[in-house]
């Protein structure tokens, strides 16, 4: 009997024109690290009386989808991901392309992804598929990997395949060595690590379905915050905390054959730190920042992607 292996697991991704019904066809290879992805339905215990002290059989509860898939930050695939969280990007060039996703979308794409262990059989088709958070980190060495959380319309498991053959994509990873932020234009020095979390803050509409899904899920405030650990060298950041200022950050990777993808939060707002002294080590600082619109550029961030990719 064969048994399922993460190492054979598949996965393939493809963008819905009808919320929560899967496309017959255009599905592409997704790399990915990790998934928790799934559906549940939990049981409900019985709280009826009068049948003595063993308990009565309980009753199934709503079904809920949704997960987190960590997949690498890459030049090719990872668009996938920025289109299900901003929206379409506008495509510019004729090979390289440049995509420039920005947020501020009233609608979002929806997505269905299959995920395959074909030793059982097993392929489950997630329709309906909404990004509600992506997040990952910067810092000195160390896989360079983003983290994913959907929300999910529904599950349906089959023994064979409904992906077809799926595209396949160049993976060309960005590493942390590839990384740079700059603030307002200019380098920033003496980072440690930095954290980036955008946020779409879905709403689920759960109404009463005779098949216990929702009717989708519709994108709330954002929210884009996340965090700087520096070595405290000078008051810089600390002055503008005090003052109340934004700046500018940019967070960028770039491969040495070109291809690159840069995420800029045009107006970034940094609290006053606690400025601790704990040894006889170097001094760090850590700022828990939050980014807001900017009214110049009337939105809070912009990420572009650059690659051999003509259309998302």
């Amino acid at each position: 009997m064969a048994r399922a292996q993460g190492a054979r697991a598949q996965m393939a991704l493809a963008f819905e024109t009808t919320y929560g019904t899967p496309p017959v066809g255009g599905f592409t290879k997704m790399p990915f690290a990790s998934t928790s992805l799934g559906a549940e339905q939990p049981l409900l215990n019985s709280e009826l009386l009068g049948y003595g002290r063993d308990p009565l059989a309980p009753i199934k509860d709503a079904v809920t989808a949704d997960g987190d898939v960590v997949v690498p930050l890459d030049a090719e695939a990872f668009g996938f991901w920025l289109k299900a969280g901003f929206g379409d990007p506008t495509t510019t060039g004729t090979g390289p392309w440049t995509h420039e996703f920005q947020s501020g979308s009233w609608t979002l794409p929806s997505m269905s992804i299959e995920t395959g262990m074909p030793e059982v059989p097993r392929y489950a088709m997630y329709s309906g598929c909404v990004l509600d958070q992506v997040t990952w980190q910067m810092q000195r060495s160390g896989l360079l990997t983003a983290t994913a959380r959907l929300v999910a319309q529904g599950e349906t498991v089959g023994t064979t395949t409904n992906a077809g053959t799926p595209a396949d994509l160049a993976l060309q990873r960005f590493g942390h060595f590839n990384g740079a932020i700059t603030r307002n234009g200019s380098a920033l020095g003496n980072v440690v690590s930095a954290d980036i979390t955008y946020a779409n803050n879905l709403d689920r509409i759960e109404t009463i379905r005779s098949d216990g899904r929702i009717d989708g899920a519709d994108p709330s405030i954002a929210a884009l915050t996340g965090s700087i650990e520096v070595r405290f060298a000078d008051q810089t950041l600390v002055t503008q905390a005090i003052n109340g200022d934004p700046c500018e950050l940019e967070f960028a990777y770039v491969l040495p054959s070109g291809e690159s993808f840069t995420f800029t939060v045009h107006a970034v707002y940094l609290p006053r730190p606690r400025i601790e002294i704990s040894g006889p080590q170097g001094v760090q600082a850590t700022f828990d920042w939050q980014a807001a619109r900017d009214s110049v550029v009337g939105r809070i961030c912009t990420a572009t992607l650059v690659n051999n990719v003509e259309v998302y």
